[in-house]
């Protein structure tokens, strides 16, 4: 195991892609030589030790560059239960040596031009133009600003290149008039109600059609998830193309995984051209969670942060990441996932302002079944100055069956409290699970309703295949925001499924 990052083993350094000069080649082999027992360097190019509290995140299996994934546990990393969660540990040495704010910065993703080659001669060369004198008197300065001033000269422009310039500050949208009805509403103060409907597995768009139209009456904006779990379906952006020619406006979800930064920028020029306006980033299920055989389990080219970098600037300042300029730069409403159970409430609270400060305006949370529990993920976000600057639309989901209860309690992130789990176990040997889980679902809708005007702004229905039971949780929690909904309304409860009352 490495000295100082907690991982399990050491992993292989990356090889440069280009031919070295004998000094590079010297320069790579020592600094390799110091860092891959001490912190199990693999050689990226871009090294964050500095400001990962002297944890390499490359031993992340996704190679997260900016923080954990939703399924971050204390135990363990869901992807390798034989190590801990790498980015866990990094945020809690970082609260423990009271480093934490170093994390607030966007760090950008490898550049593969540098992959493989030292990090040490950037250092020397930006120690040389700044000066041998200036540097020790600046490291020698009774002032921590100066101190910290003079470092950050040194290591900035190496972890910063200038096709990046990450920072720690909130970037508000540079935009005025809302971008689409979802912000629309958000805007104007409505307690929005929007739902996912499950892509299709073949390219028939028979059901995927009755689904949506089935739930728009009911909800501001449909999403389709971008294969989740890793799992094929049809991908978001068509089923967001079906949902425009049915007049519902869908959330285009991108998930980071197998995604490059390349495909990232031209998908959304596309999708924006054909007309979403919604669009929801995530880092996206490691391919551990599909069937075999499996997807490449390499490192991802983009995190969820960096997407929310990417797509803003895009938006905002009318340049590709090379700088390239946008003569029509897309206009969308940029949304993120949130996770308020999947780690320390405070880690997940200086994540989630991360992803604020990249632009993110609207979140869409993980399941919430213990609602007190989101109530000090609430506070600790109150806290960082972040719930006056993003929409909240809290995760729920109607629970179908006790099997489903019982991978629910296994999802990473999720926290199923016990007693729901008895609940549904009581309820399946009754033989009504079904109501139960609607039930549940329902009482849990009506106490995150207390929280309107606290931080939530809406709900966001994940029914996980279970489509047909969204128009009746939207009526019997008393979401429903428009009159036509209401004929809909009982032409589904005439189909016969009954909710406990």
């Amino acid at each position: 195991m490495p000295g100082f990052t907690p991982g399990r083993r050491w992993q292989p350094a990356y090889s440069p892609f280009q031919k070295e000069t004998f000094g590079e080649h010297a320069l790579r082999v020592l600094e390799y030589s110091v860092k891959g027992p001490l912190f199990g360097c693999r050689m990226c190019g871009n090294c964050l030790l500095a400001e990962t509290a002297l944890i390499c995140p490359m031993e992340c299996p996704k190679g997260l560059r900016n923080g954990p994934c939703g399924g971050s546990t204390s135990e363990y990393c869901y992807v390798d239960k034989s190590r801990p969660c790498i980015w866990y540990k990094i945020y809690e040495r970082s609260f423990e040596w009271g480093r934490e704010a170093v994390l607030l910065e966007v760090l950008p993703p490898l550049d593969w031009e540098q992959v493989g080659k030292d990090s040490w001669s950037a250092i020397f060369r930006n120690a040389r133009n700044i000066g041998v004198k200036k540097i020790f008197s600046g490291l020698l300065s009774r002032s921590s600003d100066v101190r910290a001033q003079t470092l950050d000269g040194i290591f900035r422009p190496v972890r910063q290149p200038e096709w990046w310039q990450g920072d720690s500050k909130y970037h508000p949208p540079a935009y005025t008039e809302p971008a689409s009805e979802l912000e629309q509403r958000l805007v104007a103060g409505e307690f929005v109600v929007t739902c996912e409907v499950t892509p299709p597995l073949s390219s028939s768009t028979d059901r995927l059609i009755h689904n949506i139209e089935m739930v728009k009456p009911y909800v501001t904006a449909v999403n389709f998830t971008d294969n989740q779990s890793a799992m094929p379906r049809m991908t978001s952006w068509a089923c967001s193309q079906v949902a425009m020619s049915h007049d519902a406006e869908p959330v285009l979800q991108m998930s980071a995984r197998n995604r490059s930064r390349g495909s990232l920028q031209s998908e959304i020029i596309g999708a924006t051209a054909l007309g979403v306006r919604n669009v929801l980033c995530v880092t996206g299920d490691s391919a551990k969670l599909s069937p075999s055989p499996r997807d490449q389990m390499d490192i991802n080219d983009l995190d969820s942060i960096q997407m929310l970098w990417v797509l803003r600037r895009m938006r905002d300042e009318g340049k590709y990441l090379d700088g390239r300029e946008i003569k029509y730069p897309p206009m969308f409403f940029l949304g993120a996932a949130a996770s308020p159970f999947s780690s320390n409430v405070k880690f997940q609270a200086l994540r989630e302002q991360k992803k604020v400060n990249a632009g993110a305006q609207f979140f869409q949370t993980n399941l919430i079944f213990d609602v007190d529990g989101m109530e000090l993920w609430l506070n600790e976000l109150a806290k960082r100055n972040v719930l006056d600057k993003v929409y909240i639309l809290a995760g729920v989901t109607p629970i179908k069956s006790l099997k489903m209860a019982q991978k629910l309690a296994e999802v990473p992130g999720v926290y199923l409290p016990k007693n729901i789990l008895q609940r549904m176990e009581v309820a399946d040997r009754a033989g009504n699970a079904q109501a139960e889980g609607v039930q549940i679902a329902l009482e849990v809708i009506r106490r995150i309703k207390t929280y309107e005007k606290q931080g939530i702004h809406g709900i966001h229905l994940m029914p996980v295949g279970w489509d047909e039971i969204v128009p009746r949780i939207v009526m019997e929690a008393g979401l429903i925001r428009r009159a036509e909904a209401l004929p809909q309304f009982m032409e589904v409860r005439s189909s016969g499924l009954r909710i406990s009352a």
